[in-house]
């Protein structure tokens, strides 16, 4: 007897929308995110902000290779919903060990995420044996990456004292992310080639939009709730605002011009899977943590808006913005034909840069400093928009066309 497909039908030819059960399990990370960025602001020191780095690059690895997974597998098909649905259960169980993950409940983190790897990996494997193109076995490979790197993960785990815990993790992190890096080379087994990657390249750029839209909107959710919890004031009601205006100005940044311009890209490149791992699983990773980075100090100009400027604030605030800037400059460089960095990001960087040489220098009130980062996003984004494709007089044109 046959075994069943669990594949999408034409998977090197077809662009697939992303499906409800998809979206679905996108929600366990929004709680993911929400934890991470409230373990950082609950330990905003060097060793906090490490610790922070090593659990939101696992999150990231294990949301970015289901969304590999789902490119090719049908989640129609019920083998595999039930294979999401306890990828998706097992995520709710790392998110909520976050916030002790470096103390009783690393063990737990570092189990759970091990088994999503490992898991999901061999199925997908096993799930695509025979099709076309050698994706089995170049799964098979990063199944030994994932094995490889989890007896780290899980040393790590039961190691007790909390420094040697973020060393046994940083190793673990280091051998998964190098496996794309060397295209899962195993010795006596070989590497995997570029079209052992073939997917729909629609479907890998909307799924990380998806992300993005995760990340911010997990920002305006700390912005509501935390403003929803305080004393309203002038100095409170234009945090708010503020806030809720960097968050606008970083969607128009990163949707305007870099989503659309990528998924074009990526959908008529001969080489789908090379654009799908440097300019989304790569490229993607310091605009989500500018994003929240970014969330932190909002939440923290929410409930200060005054008085002293605190170092955290303020890296927390620079540094995010320069994350997310530098981040969608390099999205945009390697989705550009011709290589090249936008203007208006290099620029940003450089007043971001400025800014927080101003904020040491001046040592401005929290809200001060909060209002001119929002600007500079405003500035940005507004001038990408208005010099892309033929100046300001077209875009608006433009816009007003599609409108009516």
């Amino acid at each position: 007897m046959a075994r069943p497909n669990h594949l999408r039908d034409d998977q090197a030819q077809v662009d697939h929308s992303v499906s409800p059960l998809e979206l679905f399990f996108d929600l366990v990370f929004v709680f993911a995110v929400t934890q991470l960025s409230h373990y950082l602001l609950a330990h905003h020191t060097p060793a906090g902000a490490l610790q922070t780095l090593v659990m939101f690059l696992a999150v990231w690895w294990a949301w970015i290779y289901t969304a590999w997974a789902t490119n090719w597998l049908d989640p129609g098909c019920a083998p595999v919903r039930l294979v999401l649905i306890g990828i998706m259960f097992l995520s709710l169980v790392m998110s909520s060990a976050i916030p002790d993950a470096f103390g009783d409940y690393g063990w737990l983190f570092a189990l759970s995420y091990v088994a999503i790897q490992v898991g999901r990996t061999a199925y997908t494997a096993w799930a695509r044996e025979g099709f076309p193109g050698g994706t089995s076995t170049n799964m098979a490979r990063a199944t030994l990456y994932f094995i490889a790197a989890g007896v780290l993960w899980i040393a790590g785990g039961l190691d007790p004292d909390p420094m040697r815990r973020l060393l046994w993790w940083v190793a673990a992190l280091a051998l998964e992310y190098a496996g794309p890096f060397t295209l899962f080379y195993v010795p006596a087994i070989g590497r995997s080639s570029f079209a052992d990657w073939n997917i729909s390249g629609a479907h890998m750029a909307e799924r990380c939009g998806l992300f993005i839209i995760i990340a911010l909107g997990e920002g305006i959710i700390v912005t509501g709730a935390t403003f929803a919890e305080i004393q309203p004031s002038k100095a409170t009601i234009l945090a708010f605002l503020s806030a809720f205006v960097a968050s606008v100005a970083m969607w128009w940044m990163y949707f305007d011009v870099g989503a659309r311009r990528g998924t074009e890209l990526i959908e008529h490149d001969g080489r789908p899977g090379l654009i799908a791992r440097q300019a989304y699983t790569y490229g993607h990773i310091p605009i989500i943590a500018g994003i929240i980075v970014l969330a932190v100090a909002d939440e923290r100009v929410l409930t200060h808006p005054t008085g002293h400027l605190e170092p955290f604030f303020i890296a927390a605030l620079v540094g995010g913005g320069m994350l997310f800037v530098s981040g969608a400059g390099l999205f945009k460089r390697m989705t550009n034909s011709r290589g090249y960095w936008p203007l208006s990001h290099l620029v940003g960087l450089g007043l971001f840069a400025l800014l927080g040489l101003w904020a040491v220098l001046v040592n401005p009130q929290p809200l001060t400093l909060h209002l001119a980062a929002s600007s500079l996003f405003v500035i940005v984004s507004v001038w990408e928009w208005g010099s892309f494709h033929g100046g300001w007089r077209e875009r608006w044109a433009h816009f007003e066309s599609k409108r009516d």
